[in-house]
């Protein structure tokens, strides 16, 4: 069997800030790899830096030292128009409370990514369906996130995520609005583009029997990985 290829490399990564005087680490010397393909949910306490984890991957947050790599672009170091067209390209977000736009449609919420595209209105209202239909939803293009559930929502979420053809999602509490059955839901939606589009999902969770859909848990506590646990059949 060919190893997998890396498609993250996190090389002696440390984080901190600064609260008056004291400066707080989140991260002191990490480093990890992220195959291609791979789905790892990542746990821990509130504070351990799970968050901040996702924002350096996903160049919203820079490390105060070591690199963040993806496919060989050391993504710290790009400039900031460079980074936002590297992220347009790359990473698709999902967020806990869905960040829809409440006066648009759900069509109109899934196409905002491809506005600053150079693709034309026909070629986004076929992005637009194609993730709709992913997810489930065509049939829900034309309403507004208040005429539909939170796991519709989130989902139409997910379509937004997808509809540039990214090649990682990053998720932070994906399922934590949302009661089990919906959540469920998501998280078969997700296991579908890890396993049959090869997306690459890194997604926070508190929630054990969300983690249990993934390839693996990661355990994060204080900045540092203390656990690691392969799901040799992830949740169906």
């Amino acid at each position: 069997m060919e190893p997998v290829a890396s498609l993250y490399e996190l090389k002696d990564l440390s984080k901190s800030y600064t609260r008056g005087k004291e400066s707080i680490a989140i991260f002191e010397h990490l480093t990890m790899s992220i195959p291609q393909g791979d789905f790892i949910a990542i746990m821990g306490p509130s504070g351990s830096g799970k968050t901040t984890l996702l924002n350096l991957l996903g160049g919203i947050d820079r490390p105060s030292s070591g690199a963040v790599e993806c496919e060989g672009v050391r993504v710290d170091k790009l400039s900031e128009g460079k980074l936002a067209k590297w992220r347009s390209e790359n990473v698709g977000f999902i967020f806990q409370f869905y960040n829809l736009m409440p006066t648009l449609t759900a069509a109109q919420n899934v196409e905002l990514p491809l506005l600053l595209t150079k693709l034309s209105g026909k070629q986004r209202k076929e992005r637009v369906k194609t993730a709709l239909d992913i997810v489930g939803l065509a049939d829900r293009a034309g309403h507004r996130p208040r005429q539909l559930s939170g796991g519709q929502q989130q989902r139409v979420a997910i379509a937004r995520a997808i509809v540039a053809d990214p090649k990682v999602l990053l998720c932070d509490e994906p399922t934590g609005d949302l009661d089990r059955a919906s959540a469920d839901e998501i998280l078969e939606t997700l296991q579908l583009l890890n396993k049959d589009l090869g997306k690459t999902i890194v997604m926070v969770t508190h929630d054990p029997s969300a983690a249990k859909y993934a390839q693996r848990e990661l355990h994060l506590d204080k900045g540092r990985f203390v656990e690691k646990e392969l799901n040799p059949e992830p949740a169906q």
